[in-house]
C-alpha cells in the first residue's frame, strides 16, 4: 500500500506506519505538480522515452517522407525543411520536460534515500534497544538463578542441621533404642 501523494505532508502519520519517514517528502511525488497540467506534462515526458512513440514516429516519418518523394503530397520537397522544422519543434519542447523530469526524479530519488537511511538507524536503533533489554534481563535472570542456588544451598545445610538436631533429640530421649 503507497501513500496517496495528494495528502499533505504535515498530516501526522501513525506511529508504527511503515512509510512514515517518507511523509515529509511527499509533497515531492507529483513531477510536474499535481494539477491538470502537471500530470499531463509528466505523463507527456514519460511517453517519449517508450517504444510506442518511437515506432510511432518512425511510422509517420517514413509516411511523410514516402508521401513527398513519390509526389503524392507536395507540402514539404526534399530536403523536408518542414519535418526538420517539426522536429526542432518537439525537441525544443521535450528537452525541457524530460530534464525538469529527471531533475525532480533525482529530488525525490535524494529525499527517498534520506528518508530509508532515517528508516535504517531507526530500526538499529530500536534493535540496539531491545538488545539491551534483552541483556539486561539475561542479566537479572542470572542474578535470579545464583540466588535459587545460594538459598537451595542454604536451604540443604539447614535441612541437614535439622535432620541432626533431630537425630541428637532422640537420642537423648529415647537412650535405648538404636537408630
Amino acid at each position: 500500500m503507497s501513500p496517496d501523494p495528494s495528502t499533505s505532508a504535515s498530516a501526522a502519520p501513525k506511529p508504527n506506519h511503515h512509510l512514515r519517514f517518507h511523509t515529509p517528502h511527499l509533497h515531492l511525488a507529483p513531477v510536474f505538480g499535481g494539477d491538470w497540467f502537471g500530470q499531463r506534462a509528466e505523463s507527456f515526458a514519460r511517453f517519449f522515452g517508450t517504444p510506442t512513440f518511437i515506432i510511432a514516429q518512425t511510422v509517420l516519418v517514413a509516411i511523410w517522407i514516402a508521401l513527398n518523394i513519390w509526389g503524392l503530397a507536395h507540402y514539404d520537397p526534399y530536403p523536408f525543411i518542414l519535418l526538420n522544422l517539426a522536429f526542432s519543434l518537439q525537441a525544443a519542447y521535450a528537452a525541457p520536460l524530460i530534464l525538469l523530469a529527471q531533475t525532480r526524479q533525482a529530488d525525490r530519488d535524494k529525499a527517498m534515500t534520506e528518508a530509508d537511511a532515517q528508516h535504517r538507524e531507526a530500526l538499529s536503533k530500536a534493535s540496539l534497544e531491545r538488545q539491551e533489554i534483552a541483556t539486561r534481563q539475561q542479566d537479572q535472570i542470572l542474578k535470579l538463578l545464583e540466588q535459587n542456588t545460594e538459598l537451595t544451598q542454604i536451604t540443604r545445610e539447614l535441612s541437614e542441621r535439622i535432620e541432626e538436631l533431630a537425630r541428637q533429640i532422640h537420642q537423648r530421649t529415647c537412650p535405648g533404642e538404636a537408630g
